[in-house]
């Protein structure tokens, strides 16, 4: 395109805010009306689906497919040997419409990663939205490209936000019908994943998952951020933990008849102090390195406990802004990144029991592999002392002794 308003910014690998006003109020004005289908539908859908939240039961998920990461071509070779190391299975990879050009090198990036389940994310561009013989031609490049590499495909990337290059949900639900039909014609084995709205912005997904169209969601996908209250714990508009904002989602796709109610989180982060230009937020709301492990770990024990929720991919390994690896002078793994790898030791190939809140005591118990219960336990603003625990590992698998208490820092106790 000429005279592209959408410019990607490295840094943050994402698109700048678009600057050119006179464009973006223009594109605004032309798909005015869909918001009118928007209102209409959460006049009805948005509060039945919070009253329906707790009476659509989960279904088990599976664990070894719960853990997952996002790599990125750009980021070098090293990331499979740093996969390989985390023990992680399950990794999601950007494929750019904008860089067609360029698509066997991703395909030959995502062959690196043997034995891992891949989720490939086709990225939007304008070009590809307005031309429609250009997307349908490219899309069949990719599908016939990663043929026996990967079966699942999340098309498109925070269609709520007009820099990501959609200005309407109906926009999307063209670009999503075009995929669709391809995927119907001759790659039925494939599943599609959307329609990718990042932040609790569920009107935009109501507006998606409740349209005409004659087009499916094989599952649903969400890119849930909650870094802008702090704890994953912490609520918005008075009551939406992270929790709630999984049952709420759930409840969505359990009501849709365009959609299964299967959930998957493809983004997830927070952003870390002192990493400018390379943080996607501003340094409000970014936490330190030590938090950030926390908040990292109880998002995924949250969603875990909820049951309803496939999988979520930590977005992502190798980013100086928020990722678990610090690129600025060579590579530098974070606290994080040890905390996730021991959370996968303990938890990848356990079986999930139960999850128990009490105030600000979370609690979720496990069996390993030889049968034996543990717990994963932690507060948020007080100190608990522990009792009647045989064995105790710190949140990067350090055993304690002594005197151990409770607190915003998760433990893992096995039962006496």
């Amino acid at each position: 395109m000429e005279n592209n308003p959408f410019v990607w910014d490295n840094h943050s690998d994402q698109p700048y805010i678009l600057k050119d006003k006179e464009y973006k109020k223009r594109m605004r004005n032309k798909h005015k009306a869909d918001w009118v289908s928007l209102i209409f539908k959460n006049l009805f859908l948005f509060p039945l689906g919070i009253l329906l939240s707790r009476v659509f039961k989960p279904q088990k998920i599976e664990i070894k497919n719960f853990f997952a990461m996002s790599v990125n071509l750009d980021k070098g070779e090293k990331q499979k040997e740093l996969i390989d190391e985390l023990g992680c299975k399950n990794i999601l990879i950007r494929v750019p419409l904008s860089d067609i050009q360029n698509l066997q090198d991703y395909v030959t990036f995502a062959k690196e990663f043997k034995g891992c389940k891949i989720l490939i994310n086709i990225l939007q561009d304008r070009e590809h939205i307005e031309d429609k013989v250009l997307l349908r031609t490219d899309i069949e490049k990719i599908f016939k490209s990663f043929k026996g590499i990967s079966e699942e495909f999340q098309v498109g990337n925070a269609i709520n936000r007009t820099k990501w290059g959609f200005f309407s949900v109906q926009e999307y639900l063209d670009f999503y019908l075009i995929v669709h039909n391809i995927k119907e014609e001759s790659f039925k084995e494939y599943k599609l994943l959307g329609p990718s709205v990042i932040d609790f912005e569920y009107h935009y997904a109501i507006r998606a998952l409740f349209s005409k169209m004659p087009v499916y969601f094989d599952k649903v996908a969400a890119l849930l951020y909650v870094d802008r209250r702090g704890a994953p714990e912490n609520t918005q508009m008075m009551t939406f933990d992270t929790t709630k904002k999984i049952d709420f989602l759930y409840s969505l796709a359990s009501l849709a008849k365009m959609s299964s109610n299967k959930l998957v989180i493809t983004e997830v982060n927070w952003p870390l102090s002192n990493t400018a230009p390379y943080a996607p937020t501003s340094e409000k709301e970014c936490v330190d390195e030590e938090t950030y492990a926390r908040y990292m770990l109880r998002y995924y024990l949250l969603a875990l406990g909820t049951q309803k929720v496939e999988t979520v991919y930590w977005h992502q390994l190798i980013a100086s802004g928020y990722g678990l690896i610090d690129a600025r002078k060579g590579l530098r793994k974070r606290p994080a990144f040890e905390v996730f790898k021991i959370m996968l030791q303990f938890l990848q190939e356990s079986t999930f029991c139960e999850y128990k809140k009490a105030g600000d005591l979370y609690i979720l118990q496990f069996k390993d592999k030889k049968d034996k219960k543990f717990d994963v336990l932690w507060t948020t603003g007080r100190e608990i002392p522990l009792e009647d625990a045989k064995e105790v590992y710190d949140m990067f698998g350090k055993k304690l002794s002594g005197d151990i208490s409770i607190s915003e820092s998760p433990i893992y106790a096995y039962s006496k």
